[in-house]
């Protein structure tokens, strides 16, 4: 295994207020890491800061021995993928969100990969034209996880992305996230409470009151 990840005293506040303080912790390639811990202790923040959509108030984060900082922020996101608890869709149509990561690399958009990844998050391929106003929460959650894996991302950064589906459909994403894990070597770091979540990653990080304890 390679380390990914380096974070050293990282530290985050706003408005004198310590949401994280002290967290060291390296993540290797291929890690399926779950971050747990009370609600408001500063989890997902630390996604957040790993995803480059924080920005540290001290200490270091390196990824693959560089800054984050360093790094444009746009590129740095395609390599490390943040998926948000509540869907961030936008457009008409579940297609037009899927096509937005082909867009973005002036690439053509590839219809066949998007059906085969809705079948295996458990929606049928005909959701590629179904209005995004039309989805249930639990929908949104799947059509948001695999536009991040239109191109797979090196890091899947993920908070409480199942939350919205039922037990069946969590067991799917579970099976679906396990397999190209496997596939692609892909790290995965998340937020859950759910326990069999928890049972299956490679190693659980819990962080209370803004501090990772043992």
């Amino acid at each position: 295994m390679s380390q990914l990840f380096q974070i050293k005293e990282l530290a985050y506040e706003v408005r004198d207020k310590e949401i994280l303080k002290e967290i060291n912790l390296v993540v290797e390639k291929g890690e399926d890491l779950v971050v747990s811990g009370p609600s408001g202790s500063g989890k997902s923040t630390l996604l957040k800061l790993l995803g480059s959509l924080l920005t540290p108030t001290s200490g270091q984060l390196l990824f693959e021995g560089r800054p984050v900082s360093d790094r444009e922020p746009t590129e740095y996101r395609k390599e490390v993928s943040y998926c948000f608890q509540s869907p961030q869709l936008f457009g008409e149509t579940v297609s037009d969100n899927l096509r937005f990561p082909y867009e973005i690399r002036q690439q053509r958009f590839n219809e066949e990969r998007s059906r085969e990844l809705l079948m295996q998050v458990g929606l049928a391929e005909t959701f590629l034209t179904k209005s995004i106003n039309d989805l249930s929460g639990g929908e949104k959650q799947r059509v948001a996880l695999i536009r991040h894996l239109q191109f797979m991302p090196k890091v899947l950064l993920l908070d409480e992305v199942t939350s919205a589906l039922d037990r069946q459909s969590s067991l799917q994403i579970r099976g679906f996230l396990k397999q190209i894990q496997a596939e692609y070597q892909l790290t995965l770091i998340r937020v859950t409470h759910v326990e069999e979540e928890i049972k299956q990653a490679s190693r659980l990080v819990n962080v209370i009151e803004g501090r990772i304890v043992k």
